[in-house]
């Protein structure tokens, strides 16, 4: 199987000012309320949108429900927020660049899932790696519009 890193991503146009919609998507605690599988997040104690925090989500799809742990590699207000999925599986992330109007964003998700992850997956699903990898790949590219449209949606009636 290929190891070479799946990548997606893709971006809205959002009525809202960059920080604004930072304190929106650095907030994990609300990924629920946008995410199709991830149906909630929390901070370990005491952490929060800051590099190096550590969060657990827990995902639903209707075969499985699993957590992850991840940890925050980028947190940089009204600019990008991204996290690392266990030890370096995924990295999931928002870029958010100033519209071409005052007071909106044009908010990025990105998805990588890296080498190691996908090793990872050879190793624990043997022969239906592919088909596992290609069920990850195709829920990121179907999770990612319906996540930024969810999002605008959240934040623009705010």
């Amino acid at each position: 199987m290929d190891t070479t890193p799946r990548t997606h991503s893709d971006s809205i146009h959002v009525r809202v000012a960059p920080d604004e919609l930072y304190a929106i998507v650095s907030d994990v605690t609300r990924t629920g309320e946008w995410s199709p599988i991830c149906q909630e997040c929390w901070w370990d104690a005491g952490e929060g949108p800051q590099v190096g925090a550590w969060f657990t989500g827990r995902n639903v799809v209707p075969e499985r429900t699993w957590e992850t742990r991840s940890q925050v590699v980028a947190a940089d207000p009204g600019r990008e927020f991204a996290w690392s999925v266990g030890k370096g599986y995924a990295r999931w992330g928002f870029h958010l660049e100033p519209g071409d109007e005052p007071g909106t964003t044009t908010l990025t998700e990105s998805w990588e899932f890296t080498r190691a992850g996908l090793e990872v997956f050879i190793e624990r699903y043997g022969d239906d790696a592919p088909n596992q990898v290609e069920n990850r790949t195709t829920a990121a590219r179907t999770g990612i519009p319906a996540t930024l449209a969810a999002i605008k949606k959240i934040a623009e009636a705010e």
